[in-house]
């Protein structure tokens, strides 16, 4: 990728989402944590309706010991909720016995958690500590292989990869954000705006349509 069409595309982000940031409401760390979990599959939209109602009536160690079936019912409508609710309830259980409840700046302890991969791991230490990571969800693959900055058959590692290479390391965590609001409200999977888009000419979405 030509550096041109790099700077093209970092100023086309910074002019749209000069002040990008995570779309998921939460007030403490653990917060976060479990609505990155909860978003996987789901809209954060919705995530944060459901943990709006979560985190109002139950507290980190309420949560631990929340009836798993209380707990399903309240998650119900981010999708897979048993699964998650089981999720979330060892999540909060691991951070009292081990971190006093707190988050840990601490990769392979987090990756070690149940229903934590790699990509919600890293958008929680980019939010948390501002640690230089590339998260890459639907948003971030999908533009990625629209620009060129990846092929349509790369995992969500080698996306993340090629991104890591050619973009700043201290723009990664602005770019994530960006790249996220950038496919969810502008290069969308179904009509995408591309008529008003800068970066049209060098799109292969826009070609081939």
């Amino acid at each position: 990728m030509k550096t041109k069409n790099k700077e093209m595309f970092m100023e086309y982000l910074d002019e749209l989402y000069p002040n990008a940031i995570c779309e998921l409401n939460y007030n403490y760390d653990y917060e976060l944590l479990i609505a990155v979990i909860l978003s996987a599959q789901c809209t954060d939209k919705r995530v944060n309706l459901v943990t709006k109602e979560l985190f109002s009536k139950y507290t980190l160690q309420e949560i631990s010991n929340l009836d798993i079936k209380v707990l399903e019912n309240i998650i119900r409508p981010v999708g897979t909720f048993t699964r998650k609710a089981a999720y979330v309830k060892n999540v909060a259980i691991s951070l009292l016995e081990n971190y006093q409840g707190k988050v840990p700046n601490n990769r392979s302890y987090l990756e070690s958690l149940p229903g934590v991969g790699h990509k919600t791991c890293n958008v929680v230490l980019s939010n948390l500590y501002n640690e230089p990571c590339f998260a890459v969800d639907t948003h971030v693959s999908r533009v990625s292989k629209r620009l060129g900055y990846a092929n349509e058959t790369d995992s969500v590692e080698t996306i993340e990869l090629k991104l890591t290479k050619l973009f700043p390391k201290e723009k990664w965590s602005r770019m994530h954000h960006q790249m996220v609001l950038f496919g969810r409200y502008h290069c969308k999977s179904i009509r995408p705006l591309c008529s008003d888009c800068k970066l049209k000419e060098e799109c292969k979405f826009y070609q081939k349509k």
